[in-house]
């Protein structure tokens, strides 16, 4: 442990009479060091050297906050400003002294917002009060609304007189913008999801975190392109809120409950877009910490982590607040590896919680601010100065030169020997380059290649060459790891290519071997050769590879083993792809396998019946071969399909719904309803099929086949009612003979009718009322007034319909359909009625358009 850290040790162990009003600074920093931080190690790294450093920010500050508390602050290269739960907003130079005040409301600030060039801030409130304002200028907004306004975010270029827009976060995210006349037109972006307590805008894009999870909108597209729901519902989103961080205008960074999510905004491919927006969010990283988290901060490649702490207390072995976490990690795939972790003694933190800890950070100087209620600390990355201190007080003189790495060579811990020359060697090629041939020497190559610098420094090709070659030897896995990790321009891939070939000749059916041929072909752009090997493999980028490079020409002879692999993919892509390979290179490619050429043509029907009309033909005999479910709703949506081949393929298979709707469609609906009644022998159907062709003989025909058959009889007697009249069916049932159920069936026509009567009863009750409406309405509408100014023109001679000079006399005539003439203009009526017509509207049969007014003067 760090001195810094025992001393924070001790001074924690004393913490029971600690006085929360007091600045005296030997509350949280070591009387040895400037830093106020308990470092926390694991046993076997003890001596580890700590990666930042902590002083309190006091001056100003610690006047403010003897009185009130901190609730935000927002961070600016030049200047600070902090919100408290008074209300009010203080302007800070770095020192923490104040240069301004400004007294917003009587209640909580939520949240301080400042534009890229710190002239223009936004502020919001517990009590719903939003302000947008001018630090430097005049220009000011006010909104009041009836809740509570968790968020505000400026536009990073409010200062631009066309980036005039900031949006407010609570029930709502409502997006302002200032328009004509300088007046602010809010706008709905999103409801529905309960509060919204987090935005971030940088450049184009707004991320925001409500109670379902974080979203991303596109400001050019004005599109939605994602949404990340939160991993941890049990959490209360007030007590943990989310923090949000973008470490450039793409990535963005989602800290919630325990989980870090690490999302890019990418370019969506043109031929993938159809109706998706033309970006997307992939997660890169994602991982959980250990405790909850309070805020982050990007670190170069690495992340600052704020963590809200809870333990067990040792003496009342009550659940209770602790320091809060500072940790730095480096993100993995699915993981992280701590970099460094420190535990801070803020002021009050026994009760604080969560969402008290507040971390805000300047880019391009790497301070980071935690903000609690009742303190504010500043963390700095360690500088040389620091370090060499460090060193010198720890007597760690083996981390200063070659020495060290030779002395854990000797003593055969060749790992940590390869991993300290990243930090002993850094960017001098020179020493990499001979510690490479130094672990060459003692055949331990594959030790160092993790740790090789593979950008910034970039070491001579052959360097990787070597490794890659000693890999090649005696560890395939390892060498296709390698291949997929390194980028292809370290090394001359024309000499690794021949090596890759070279040992296939010994083992041709090694799959490792073989994948790692395929990338090494796509790094050289000979995609053709990369392809072949993913259809031989199976691969799952086959598809990928294809449309990323645009390989179409390369599979036009390939389309049977691609549909082999997969034959929905292949489907999707060749359908996708119809400029590049045509439908009838497809159809003739798969004319050995009928079975594939179905799932093409199938799938190329449902997309369009009309595109594959050649072939419709050709489908009849597929869909009765290998998918006959699929036949009817074939025979039914075609309507280029030969209807005399398709009855002769379904007779000889005696298929005998095909067969009906195919006689029924040809005209022959007499023979189809005999079909069904003969064969099928469904009443039901035959009922449904003659309600379909409403043909009275058809009637006749299902009666006089049906009258000597009880069951049809029945089942005609519960469904002829609204088509045939029931009495003509009566009349022909023999005397004597026994239908069952027939009361049920009479009394369900007797029902049919009474039920046909009172519809007809409630049409016309609804008809009038409906014409009553309408005409009050119309005379309602004709009844109101027109307006007329100078802007209006006489639709004959269009002229102004007023007089320039407001003393002359005018006589002006308006429409109802609002045409509007001089009194001089219209034609002279023939009619006796005083009623006047426009004649624009009456040429055109639209109705005429009565008048509605006469102005005269």
């Amino acid at each position: 442990m760090t001195a810094a850290g025992r001393a924070m040790a001790e001074a924690a162990e004393k913490e029971s009479g600690y006085n929360e009003e007091s600045t005296d600074e030997s509350e949280c920093f070591a009387p040895t060091l400037p830093t106020e931080v308990q470092h926390l190690v694991k046993e076997d790294e003890s001596e580890e050297e700590p990666k930042l450093k902590y002083e309190r920010l006091s001056n100003g500050v610690t006047e403010i906050l003897q009185k009130d508390a901190a609730s935000c602050m927002t961070v600016h290269e030049k200047f600070l400003a902090l919100g408290t739960h008074y209300g009010k907003v203080y302007l800070l130079d770095v020192q923490g002294n104040i240069t301004q005040k400004f007294d917003v409301s009587p209640v909580k600030i939520n949240q301080i917002s400042l534009d890229e060039s710190g002239e223009h801030m936004g502020v919001c409130s517990e009590d719903g009060k939003v302000q947008v304002f001018g630090l430097y200028s005049a220009e000011e907004f006010h909104e009041m609304f009836d809740c509570p306004i968790k968020i505000v975010a400026v536009h990073p270029h409010f200062v631009r007189s066309h980036f005039k827009q900031f949006v407010t976060g609570g029930k709502k995210l409502l997006l302002y913008e200032r328009g004509w006349m300088n007046r602010w037109k809010p706008s709905v972006l999103h409801e529905g999801e309960g509060n919204i307590r987090n935005i971030k805008w940088r450049g184009h894009l707004i991320a925001w975190a409500n109670n379902m999870g974080v979203k991303i909108l596109d400001m050019i597209s004005k599109q939605r392109i994602t949404n990340v729901p939160r991993d941890d519902i049990s959490l209360r989103p007030d007590m943990y809120p989310c923090s949000l961080c973008w470490k450039d205008n793409l990535t963005l960074i989602i800290g919630w409950g325990n989980s870090v999510k690490i999302c890019s905004v990418k370019e969506r491919h043109a031929s993938e877009m159809r109706d998706l927006p033309n970006r997307y969010v992939e997660i890169v990283f994602q991982f959980d910490t250990e405790f909850y988290i309070s805020g982050l901060a990007p670190l170069c490649d690495q992340l600052v982590i704020l963590s809200y702490v809870k333990e067990i207390s040792e003496k009342t072995e009550v659940e209770c607040c602790a320091r809060p976490r500072l940790d730095i990690v480096q993100p993995l795939p699915e993981s992280c590896e701590e970099i460094s972790s420190d535990a801070l003694t803020v002021r009050g933190f026994q009760e604080n919680e969560c969402r008290d800890y507040h971390l805000e950070y300047s880019e391009g100087e790497s301070l980071f601010y935690i903000i609690s209620p009742r303190d504010v600390v500043v963390a700095k990355e360690r500088d040389q100065d620091d370090h060499i201190d460090w060193l010198l007080e720890k007597k760690k003189y083996e981390d200063i030169g070659l020495a060290y790495i030779n002395h854990l060579v000797e003593k055969g811990e060749y790992d940590l020997a390869a991993r300290k020359c990243q930090k002993i060697l850094g960017k001098n090629t020179e020493l990499w380059e001979f510690e490479v041939y130094k672990f060459k020497e003692i055949g331990q190559l594959k030790a160092i290649s993790r740790y090789l610098p593979r950008r910034d420094p970039i070491l001579k090709p052959l360097i990787y060459e070597m490794v890659l070659h000693e890999f090649l030897e005696s560890d395939y896995e390892g060498f296709a790891t390698l291949i997929k990790e390194w980028p292809g321009d370290l090394y001359n891939n024309t000499i690794i290519v021949q090596a890759v070939v070279d040992h296939l000749k010994k083992d041709p059916q090694n799959r490792t071997l073989l994948r790692t041929l395929a990338e090494l072909y796509t790094y050289d752009q000979r995609y053709g050769r990369a392809l072949e090997i993913y259809l031989t493999l199976r691969h799952k980028d086959v598809f990928q590879l294809i449309h990323k490079h645009n390989l179409f020409s390369s599979i036009r002879d390939k389309i049977v083993l691609l549909m082999d692999f997969d034959s929905e993919k292949a489907v999707d892509m060749l359908l996708d792809n119809e400029d590049k390979i045509s439908i009838d290179r497809v159809v003739e490619e798969l004319e050995n396998r009928p079975e594939l050429q179905h799932v093409y043509l199938h799938k190329l029907f449902k997309r369009d019946h009309h595109k594959g009309q050649r072939y419709h033909e050709k489908q009849i005999s597929l869909y009765a071969e290998y998918d006959r479910p699929n036949l009817l709703p074939f025979l039914r949506d075609s309507t280029h399909c030969p209807l005399e081949k398709a009855l002769e393929i379904c007779q000889q298979r005696n298929f005998v719904e095909e067969t009906v709707y195919l006689l029924s469609r040809m005209g022959n609906s007499r023979s189809a309803l005999k079909m069904i009644m003969e064969e099928l022998q469904d009443v039901d159907k035959a009922i449904e099929f003659a309600k379909e062709q409403d043909d009275g003989e058809l009637w006749e025909d299902l009666i006089l086949y049906s009258i000597d058959k009880p069951p049809f009889i029945t089942g005609l007697l519960n469904n002829i009612g609204t088509h045939v009249d029931p009495i003509l069916l009566i009349h022909r049932i023999k005397e004597g003979m026994e239908i069952p159920n027939l009361r049920d069936s009479l009394v369900k026509i007797l029902q049919d009718y009474n039920l046909q009567i009172l519809l007809r009863e409630g049409c016309k009750k609804i008809l009038v009322a409906d014409s009553l409406s309408l005409l009050k309405k119309m005379h309602r509408t004709q009844m109101k007034g027109v307006l007329v100014d100078e802007e209006n023109i006489c639709e004959s001679c269009l002229s102004p319909i007023l007089p320039s000079d407001a003393s002359k006399s005018f006589n002006v005539v308006v429409f109802h359909c609002r045409h509007m003439f001089h009194k001089e203009c219209l034609p002279v009526s023939n009619t006796v009625s005083s009623v006047q017509f426009c004649n624009i509207c009456s040429a055109k049969h639209r109705g005429p358009g009565s008048t509605i007014l006469e102005m005269k003067k």
